[in-house]
């Protein structure tokens, strides 16, 4: 196996195993979250409040050096509280441009289905290009750069739903879930006297997480592995219960973070058992079912635990 791969599966480990000191008991939700960042995808967290989907942010952005910023969705948000504004100096009579939160390398989305949809729309440019403008000004997000939104699945007043197109810019949807009762006293035992979080520092550095970014990219897949992401993607798109199946984007998506989980797997090439460990939480979002019922997640878990059974599964791949 290349040297490459077995360093970068070591950092991943480490990031994974100190995120996990802050957020106990939730090591598949972690691993989601390192997938889509050695990805370069962005994440939504879908759960109830107080999970500790903020914690999972801070605990990420500590364990690799980099910057943290958050932003609280509110109504009233502008577009221009998210990006940024120029504003006039009059010692030198000129504009200077004074960047707003999402010049962060982990940027926390709080409540992102609170913002109007002028304020989601922002968010477009910055997820797809990782650059904002701001009045015909083109200025370039930092490096890494990695969006964790988040969002209440119970309440509804006083939100605006996500539209399609935004949704399919976020690679991953997770849920972190309740804790179990023993999970559940540790985290008091561990809060106690100070959280957790204070005394977490730094496992890797942004440098380390640009690297295993790129050797992620590296990891083979073989041609029947590509045939058989596309035959998944494309049986969205032919499913009688589904109004409107997931895009070349979410192929394109599975293809990546397939790759990402063989890597923290330490493997350097992909089986099929990747792919369909990562069907829901990469498709999952994508998906808008037919069905009249309330329980859209559980028709459309039911419609990809479908397709997984249905498509053939390719032969035993050959790492070159």
């Amino acid at each position: 196996m290349d040297e490459a791969v077995i360093e970068a599966r070591k950092t991943c480990e480490r990031i994974v195993d100190n995120v996990e000191r802050v957020i106990v008991g939730k090591r598949k939700a972690v691993e989601l979250a390192v997938i889509g960042l050695i990805s370069k995808g962005h994440l939504l967290i879908e759960d109830a409040p107080g999970v500790g989907k903020t914690i999972l942010a801070r605990s990420l952005a500590k364990s690799i050096d980099c910057s943290f910023k958050r932003i609280q969705f509110t109504p009233d948000m502008l577009p221009s509280d998210i990006t940024g504004v120029s504003v006039y100096n009059q010692k030198t009579s000129d504009f200077e441009f004074r960047p707003g939160p999402i010049m962060g390398n982990i940027v926390l989305a709080d409540e992102i289905n609170r913002a109007t949809p002028k304020v989601q729309s922002a968010l477009l440019e910055c997820m797809e290009e990782g650059r904002v403008s701001v009045e015909g000004t083109t200025y370039d997000l930092p490096s890494p750069f990695h969006i964790l939104a988040t969002q209440n699945p119970i309440e509804y007043e006083g939100t605006f739903p996500l539209p399609e197109t935004q949704l399919d810019r976020f690679m991953l949807r997770l849920s972190l879930g309740y804790p179990s009762l023993s999970d559940e006293v540790s985290i008091m035992a561990n809060q106690q006297y100070a959280h957790p979080i204070d005394q977490l520092g730094p496992v890797a550095t942004s440098d380390e997480v640009l690297a295993l970014q790129m050797v992620v990219r590296q990891i083979f897949v073989d041609d029947s592995m590509k045939q058989y992401i596309a035959s998944l993607v494309a049986g969205t798109r032919q499913n009688s219960a589904v109004y409107l199946g997931a895009s070349p984007r979410g192929s394109l998506a599975l293809f990546r973070t397939s790759q990402a989980l063989a890597l923290l797997s330490g493997r350097d090439f992909v089986l099929p058992d990747d792919v369909k460990a990562l069907a829901e939480a990469v498709l999952a979002h994508r998906l808008i079912v037919r069905s009249a019922d309330h329980s859209r997640d559980n028709n459309v878990k039911t419609v990809i635990s479908q397709l997984l059974d249905s498509v053939p599964v390719p032969g035993t791949i050959v790492a070159r």
